[in-house]
């Protein structure tokens, strides 16, 4: 049986061969990561366990505070900031229940922008392909499982920025109801959308990480049948422009639902999408927020250089009257009510996650317009979840020449119940 210790030490060299070209990690443990992983396996020697995180090999999104360090949140500016005083309350936690902390991983600069790419500290390739993008802005997160560096990797999302690197890298994304997983000494982009979740292989997997930075006790996934099921399908705009190949592999994967018992039906929500998009047509709420929280660095211009995909959207958000933020604020809080209301119908909402497949890293630097093109589009059905505050998980189709997922939407607070679906969902993929 092989030891955490030695499995961690694969790791490591593997990265160590690779420390030149190294874009997925912006930092690593090494020491720590060491220590931890013998502590587990003394654990383990002595019959103790501190539950199902315990000697997991962890990777965090490089935007959560380590103690001493400065977080740098994918930029230069941040780089030599003050040190963290404190560890990010879920750092806390993962390292309480026995995860060995491996490192940050890279992302996009301040969880802007969907695309993955870093112009700092380079654009991770990803895991199915290098010359791919990997998705953002939880970039490094999704390669890192992918390519098998980490077991679960930490992300924040607040317009997908979770479920488009696990759709994109082929692994599974959670991104659980918003202020479920506590924020604290997690940078911030927008603390209405804002929301932490753990990308890992499996469901079991993320659904033991997310219990664990909820504060909750990690209890098993009791297996449940799809028998009776009600699935909405939100067909409509959500549908449009999605490459063959990924429509072709969500419709077998909707047979397949449909073949295990589940009552499949089509739900429109393109009235509410249409409604959200015409309260914050001016500016995102996102951009808004973020805008604030960079609003000294906007008001006096950068001291070093920013991703003018950043600071673009935010110095326009920042001219924006404060009446159009709080009527965006105050319409979004009527349509998330009206869609807890829409959603009492079906247990799941199932959607393609992105419309298309990761392109390559090149096409996206060549050509600007494609660029806004393919973000719209990675970003169209993921942000439904965050905009209207449900509970989202992306699961890798099978049987895919590149990785794309399918995502399964659940009420406000029904994430343990989403989880239970999504994981009798994968065992029949």
């Amino acid at each position: 049986m092989q030891s955490i210790r030695d499995r961690l030490e694969i790791i490591l060299s593997r990265l160590a061969n690779r420390a030149a070209d190294e874009m997925v990690f912006t930092r690593l443990y090494v020491e720590p990561a060491r220590a931890a992983a013998d502590a587990s396996d003394a654990r383990k020697r002595a019959r103790v366990t501190l539950g199902p995180l315990d000697g997991t090999v962890v990777s965090i999104k490089d935007l959560f505070d380590v103690a001493g360090e400065p977080t740098r949140a994918g930029s230069l500016m941040l780089g030599t900031g003050a040190p963290a005083s404190g560890d990010a309350a879920i750092v806390l936690r993962l390292r309480q229940a026995g995860a060995v902390i491996i490192g940050k991983t890279n992302m996009t600069e301040f969880a802007f922008t969907a695309i993955g790419d870093n112009m700092h500290y380079g654009t991770p390739g990803n895991a199915a392909d290098a010359a791919r993008i990997p998705g953002g802005s939880s970039s490094g997160a999704g390669v890192s499982v992918g390519e098998g560096t980490s077991d679960i990797s930490i992300g924040s999302d607040t317009g997908g920025s979770i479920r488009i690197p696990a759709a994109l890298n082929g692994v599974v994304g959670f991104k659980p109801t918003a202020r479920r997983v506590p924020l604290a000494g997690a940078f911030p982009l927008s603390g209405t959308l804002d929301s932490i979740g753990p990308l890992a292989r499996t469901v079991v997997q993320c659904a033991a990480a997310d219990a664990v930075m909820a504060g909750e006790a990690p209890t098993e996934l009791v297996a449940m049948s799809l028998a009776g099921l009600r699935v909405g399908v939100p067909r409509g705009v959500l549908f449009g422009d999605t490459d063959g190949e990924v429509m072709t592999s969500f419709e077998r994967c909707l047979g397949k639902i449909e073949q295990a018992g589940a009552r499949i039906a089509d739900l429109s929500i393109d009235d509410m999408i249409a409604d959200l998009r015409a309260a914050t047509k001016r500016g995102s709420i996102a951009a808004m927020e973020g805008a604030e929280v960079h609003a000294d660095w906007l008001a006096t211009g950068a001291s070093v250089p920013v991703d003018p995909h950043v600071s673009g959207p935010l110095s326009r958000a920042a001219m924006l009257p404060v009446p159009v933020y709080i009527r965006a604020l105050r319409r979004r809080r009527a349509l998330v009510a009206a869609m807890d209301e829409r959603l009492a119908s079906v247990d799941v909402l199932v959607l393609p996650t992105t419309p298309v497949t990761a392109p390559t890293i090149v096409s996206m630097a060549e050509n600007a317009e494609l660029r806004d093109h393919v973000e719209g589009l990675l970003l169209r059905n993921t942000q439904v979840a965050n905009q209207f505050d449900l509970c989202a998980i992306s699961l890798p189709m099978p049987d895919m020449a590149l990785p794309a997922g399918l995502m399964l939407v659940a009420r406000n607070g029904h994430d343990r119940h989403l989880l239970r679906i999504a994981a009798e969902v994968e065992r029949l993929f």
